[in-house]
């Protein structure tokens, strides 16, 4: 199997689907393969939507610029993740937001309609497909209400607070890698990057937590929580 199928295979889209459906399901949905270079535009807010995207290879960020012009970062993606997903089965027919590529990267586009049609080609693997597509769409409006209430905090220590003991409920572990670096962190918080950094290193001098470069310890849990 090409290592580009090797990757759809195993993205959250295909959770469980049968190795041996694959080959019958790949061919019935013909993803468009396309190749973007670094800062390239995968997509741009506004225009028509015809498909939904899993990365293959590379990074991308999912961006929405405010009526201010102020650039906010949705998510950040990796491969095998999937975007484009809500957008694809709504009554709009426009990307909400703009997919920049943030390394070489390469993306196949899924038509939707042929991911609903998937049961008449294999009944337990289109099922399954359903199942991972609803699963996604859930997960990704909890992430969007989780940002919403970041942002309805009205400190940035309470916003930092509650982001970290995301991240790290999401790591199971004390230590762990930031999905953003500084400048994402500070446009997914919305805050200065300067803002982000002074009040960090507050909260390092306060010891509630140890940072290095994407690397942050937390060491004091009950006193995040408390902001």
């Amino acid at each position: 199997m090409d290592k580009r199928w090797e990757v759809l295979a195993g993205s959250a889209l295909f959770h469980a689907v049968p190795a041996t459906a694959l080959p019958e399901v790949l061919a019935f949905l013909q993803p468009a393969i396309i190749s973007y270079a670094k800062g390239a535009y995968v997509a741009t807010a506004g225009e028509p939507v015809a498909s939904l995207g899993v990365l293959l290879t590379g990074q991308a960020q999912v961006i929405k610029e405010t009526v201010a012009g102020d650039r906010v970062i949705m998510a950040t993606l990796a491969a095998g993740d999937l975007f484009g997903e809500m957008a694809a089965f709504s009554r709009q027919g426009y990307w909400p937001a703009t997919v920049v590529a943030q390394s070489d990267c390469t993306v196949a586009f899924l038509p939707p309609d042929r991911l609903l049609e998937g049961c008449a080609v294999n009944g337990q693997a289109g099922m399954q497909l359903l199942q991972n597509l609803l699963l996604i769409i859930s997960e990704r409006a909890l992430l969007l209400h989780r940002k919403v209430e970041y942002l309805s905090m009205k400190s940035l220590r309470a916003r930092i607070a509650a982001y970290l003991l995301e991240q790290q409920r999401h790591s199971g572990k004390l230590t762990f890698s930031l999905p953003h670096n500084r400048s994402e962190l500070a446009d997914f918080l919305q805050v200065s990057r300067t803002a982000l950094s002074r009040e960090l290193g507050r909260m390092r001098d306060e010891g509630l937590l140890e940072f290095y470069r994407s690397s942050v310890k937390l060491k004091n849990l009950a006193g995040l929580r408390n902001h």
